[in-house]
């Protein structure tokens, strides 16, 4: 789909996070516009992400979703009501270190160097694993986290490496 201006957000509630990554994935392919995000309290349904898509788009999404047997829990229009998605990728700078943080996973790195220096959060099997391949080594010249792990964990982990990423090569 084409970037549409002044659009109507909405939200895709799905029951749990493995539909939740597998619909962006797919919607993505599909040339959608989609993007995770943390549902307000309010409208969570047991899964701690939602997909934030124009809500012009939603038919469309939920059909295409349909087809690769990911079933939408609800889709919700943003417009007209207070209720906001949470940014699942907040920073906080400590002078020489940046510390990105996406859903509960953290990567701090040197900002000068790029070098990783913590790797923390979470509670997924393979962070230490991740860990071990990432920490001590420059942001530019490791693997991807989401080339290195298979859980929601890696996936956090790869939404904070990239945002790491895009500030480091500024």
């Amino acid at each position: 789909m084409v970037k549409k201006e002044n659009t109507e957000l909405g939200l895709i509630l799905l029951k749990n996070v493995q539909d939740a990554m597998k619909a962006e994935r797919i919607l993505k392919l599909k040339n959608f516009e989609a993007k995770l995000v943390a549902p307000p309290p309010e409208v969570r349904v047991g899964c701690d992400l939602a997909l934030e898509i124009n809500i012009i788009d939603s038919y469309g999404a939920e059909t295409v979703l349909k087809q690769y047997g990911v079933i939408a829990f609800d889709i919700l229009s943003l417009k007209n009501t207070q209720l906001k998605p949470l940014d699942i990728i907040q920073e906080q700078d400590f002078k020489d270190y940046l510390l990105i943080k996406a859903g509960h996973m953290k990567l701090t790195f040197a900002k000068e160097t790029g070098e990783i220096v913590n790797i923390s959060g979470g509670g997924c099997p393979d962070i230490p694993y991740l860990a071990l391949n990432m920490v001590g080594k420059r942001l530019d010249e490791i693997s991807q986290p989401e080339d290195l792990g298979q859980t929601l964990c890696a996936l956090m982990l790869q939404r904070a490496y990239e945002k790491a990423i895009k500030i480091f090569k500024v």
